[in-house]
């Protein structure tokens, strides 16, 4: 959703946070860079406070689930009194900590640039035996020159163990252990790799650039019994260069005439609108000028109200099947492209994995510069050309076609052996599976094991822009 689309007069931008799913967001307008005054009158506590008040009042997509009445003074944080406002909302499953407060001047870098601090991987903890495994390294970052890659376990941060950490406090424990996102922090890890070796390392956070699709796995055209498929791994939609990653590689696709699609956003929170609708373009080369979404706000600003339709794209290709990879942390724009394609391929695409999120609703950006707050708040909701959307629970409850299978996370990303992956191509070929929440249901890796460990992103109490957008980030 851009700001010409929707005219909000207000300089609005739209945005969907990632940890959600449903939407996306367009890239916020902020005027410079804020130089934060916490110190002023204006940026008090109480005065901030109040400000969040007003601009919930004004734009909050579901102004009946406020509770306006609770009183400021009883919390210690504006995201605290953030959270008791949209409590209600909370409570029927519409806003799950997808309005927040963060910073502007963060959030302008990471969406310009990717730019974040830190090791640079996402971890997940196996919720049934407390262990915490490396789901995904970025390739420029510190952690992955020490070893740190998909499948790595952790055992131990400077000295104290996983199941230690995990006991007195479970994730946020952990969590707490690796410290703050500051530059310069150093934590000691005993890590073990998928080969049962093992080794401990220092790691030192940095400042690095968020890679939206990796270079050793993230496009690949993988042979599926004679039909060539094209697969994608968005890693996010939250940096603008997406888009131009995403160009180049279906450009790729159809310069070899592939029209079947993997999408894995397993790992994807979402990010840019604007990204979504690029990779909508992208794979829609026979909808040009149909609706691809449909923007809805409260009524009080229904004038806002704006249909998006699939536009021409030079790189673009006429998708005939795709199947759609995620997890509990596929949310937000990803929610958004698999929606928008139900009422055109119907059987043909599939959500294969597990249940997203489900975040059908997005943010619009409220900015107090001079505290260098940006709040985002939730205001619109979307749906499909169908009228679908309300996929609160997830879009295992709105997919005509789904296909249950573990994240193997001992196999590589993109890897036909990997267990998700192989049940997209499955479904792509035309063969049966087990629908998505079927008891027993579960995918399996080349060890010949079925596996049905449950992965849950780890996500601190007081995420950063980046952790908000990529579930799991440290």
């Amino acid at each position: 959703m851009s700001i010409g689309r929707t005219s909000l007069a207000l300089a609005l931008a739209g945005t969907l946070v990632a940890c959600g799913g449903g939407g996306g967001n367009s890239s916020p307008a902020t005027g410079g860079t804020p130089t934060p005054s916490p110190a002023t009158s204006a940026c008090s506590l109480e005065n901030r406070k109040a400000w969040v008040l007003d601009q919930l009042r004004t734009y909050y997509l579901f102004p009946d689930l406020l509770d306006t009445g609770v009183n400021p003074a009883a919390y210690p944080t504006v995201q605290s009194y953030i959270d008791a406002l949209v409590a209600p909302a909370r409570a029927l499953g519409r806003d799950r900590s997808f309005t927040y407060i963060t910073s502007i001047e963060e959030e302008t870098r990471l969406i310009n640039s990717g730019a974040s601090a830190g090791f640079g991987i996402r971890l997940a903890y196996d919720t049934s035996a407390g262990r915490v495994f490396v789901l995904e390294a970025f390739e420029n970052a510190p952690a992955f020159a020490q070893g740190f890659d998909r499948g790595t376990e952790i055992l131990a941060v400077n000295g104290t163990s996983t199941a230690s950490l995990l006991a007195s406090g479970g994730p946020q424990a952990f969590s707490d252990a690796l410290g703050s996102s500051n530059p310069g922090v150093t934590r000691t890890f005993t890590i073990r790799q998928p080969d049962q070796t093992e080794a401990t390392v220092s790691v030192i956070k940095s400042e690095y650039e968020l890679d939206p699709i990796s270079d050793r796995y993230g496009v690949k055209v993988i042979d599926n019994g004679g039909t060539p498929v094209g697969y994608i791994n968005l890693r996010t939609f939250i940096v603008e260069d997406a888009g131009t990653q995403l160009r180049a590689a279906i450009d790729g696709f159809r310069q070899q005439g592939i029209s079947e699609v993997i999408l894995d956003f397993r790992y994807n929170g979402g990010g840019l609108v604007s990204v979504a609708e690029t990779l909508g373009d992208l794979l829609g080369a026979d909808k040009v000028g149909q609706q691809f979404s449909r923007t809805i706000f409260r009524d009080s600003l229904s004038s806002n109200n704006a249909t998006r339709l699939f536009e021409t794209r030079p790189q673009a290709i006429a998708a005939t099947k795709i199947a759609l990879i995620g997890t509990g942390s596929t949310a937000s724009a990803s929610e958004l492209v698999g929606n928008a394609f139900i009422p055109y391929l119907g059987n043909n695409t599939a959500l294969v994995g597990s249940n997203t999120y489900g975040k059908p609703v997005g943010q619009i950006a409220r900015d107090k510069a001079e505290c260098d707050d940006r709040l985002r708040v939730v205001a619109f909701r979307t749906v499909n050309a169908a009228g679908g959307g309300d996929y609160y629970n997830g879009l295992a409850s709105v997919y005509p076609q789904t296909c249950a299978a573990t994240d193997d996370i001992f196999d590589p990303l993109g890897s036909v052996d990997e267990a998700s992956t192989g049940a997209a191509l499955g479904f792509l070929r035309g063969a049966a599976c087990s629908a998505i929440g079927q008891a027993g249901a579960a995918g399996q890796s080349q060890r010949g094991q079925i596996k049905q460990v449950e992965y849950q992103a780890i996500r601190p109490t007081e995420p950063s822009a980046a952790q908000y957008r990529i579930p799991g980030l440290f």
